[in-house]
């Protein structure tokens, strides 16, 4: 397919309410044309196709069938999205599946192995490294101006509130549990930023009298010697979602909020070239100074390390975009990345088929060793 000759069909498999919003941050994607939506029921389908006026909801068979259907979006329950994403490859389509890839890795080793076959996108939308403030802290990294990272932590406070407990969400076999439903979106996140990581400890905790697993968390090694906590809680009323990410290094720290962070909180004890390094990487933050140092008192100690410090800093970055505004310009993101790569093989991306195999792989051992014995 010459994608610079003509449009792009995509149709939808599944289409609740996260479907439609991904449906219409797609379809702002020039070049982008939406065909139709199947394999689902729901009034939220329905409604997906008044909005775009599409067909009635199709069957599976008939949209793979559809002329002008180039890409298949999978936004079923994770259960569903190895056959599916299977059944699109083989009638040649390009995939884009919601993240989980899939429940196990042999699952998205069949998928990735069947694209490669036939030369089609297999891809997972992992959209968290579209965000602007990973690669600033990409650079943090690089350049290191608060010293080495020495810990990371998530703390994910998340909504059950439209959760009852007879959703799929709650079920193991079609959800793959916290790790894999959700939790693979910040192991890659992580593993953007240090690597690949391995699982030294996991926990899960059954809500009282049930035998729903509301609450998950996992220790991960990335490297030799940083480790990343990672918290899952879907236990809070929507009004209290909320999330908050840490990086502590070894003269300051740095805290993302919300799920798709928006803003950023920088607190360190710098020299002069740190303070500029931070503003270069920080641009348009608000600086206040927290305490000053002179003379004898610029020298202090830290890890067996003598500093030279002038100030201590407080820097708030970020802000002004809903959150939900930064997620729709993750998403169409992500999507004229894989488009780029389909017109141009030698387009590096920034999500490839590997990244959601390899996230899942790690949710999977965090998994089985949460619930081992």
């Amino acid at each position: 397919m010459d994608t610079e000759q003509r449009q792009i069909g995509i149709g939808v498999i599944g289409c609740g309410g996260f479907g439609l919003f991904a449906l219409q941050q797609f379809a702002q994607i020039p070049g982008v044309r939406l065909v139709g939506i199947a394999g689902t029921h729901r009034e939220a389908a329905r409604a997906a196709a008044r909005r775009f006026v599409l067909p009635d909801l199709l069957e599976v068979d008939a949209l793979l069938a559809m002329p002008g259907l180039d890409l298949v979006y999978i936004a079923t329950p994770p259960f569903l999205h190895h056959p599916q994403a299977m059944q699109a490859l083989e009638a040649g389509k390009h995939v884009l599946v919601e993240k989980p890839t899939a429940l196990r890795p042999a699952q998205a080793d069949e998928m990735l192995a069947a694209a490669r076959q036939r030369g089609l996108l297999m891809a997972t939308n992992l959209m968290q490294r579209y965000n602007p403030l990973f690669g600033v802290i990409t650079e943090l990294l690089r350049r290191k101006p608060l010293g080495e990272l020495l810990h990371g932590s998530v703390e994910n406070y998340a909504c059950d509130e439209g959760l009852p407990a007879e959703h799929w969400f709650w079920d193991r076999e079609k959800s793959g549990g916290i790790f894999v439903e959700h939790a693979v979106h910040f192991f890659d996140l992580f593993a953007g930023w240090l690597g690949p990581g391995k699982v030294e400890a996991a926990q899960v905790c059954l809500r009282p009298g049930t035998a729903i697993e509301d609450q998950v968390q996992a220790t991960v090694r990335f490297g030799q010697s940083v480790l990343v906590n990672f918290y899952h809680g879907f236990t809070q009323p929507t009004r209290m979602d909320r999330q908050e990410l840490r990086l502590v290094f070894e003269r300051g720290d740095v805290t993302l909020d919300e799920l798709v962070p928006v803003r950023a909180t920088i607190r360190a004890l710098v020299d002069e070239a740190d303070t500029r390094t931070l503003c270069e990487l920080f641009p348009d933050a608000r600086l206040n100074v927290t305490a000053w140092y002179g003379g004898r008192d610029r020298a202090c100690f830290g890890r067996h390390k003598m500093l030279d410090v002038y100030q201590m800093i407080e820097m708030r970055y970020g802000g002004g975009d809903p959150k939900m505004h930064r997620y729709g310009d993750l998403v169409r993101s992500l999507l004229g990345d894989q488009i780029a790569w389909l017109a141009d093989r030698g387009h590096p991306r920034r999500i490839t088929e590997q990244n959601g195999r390899d996230a899942l792989a790690v949710a999977c051992e965090a998994d089985a060793l949460a619930h081992r014995g």
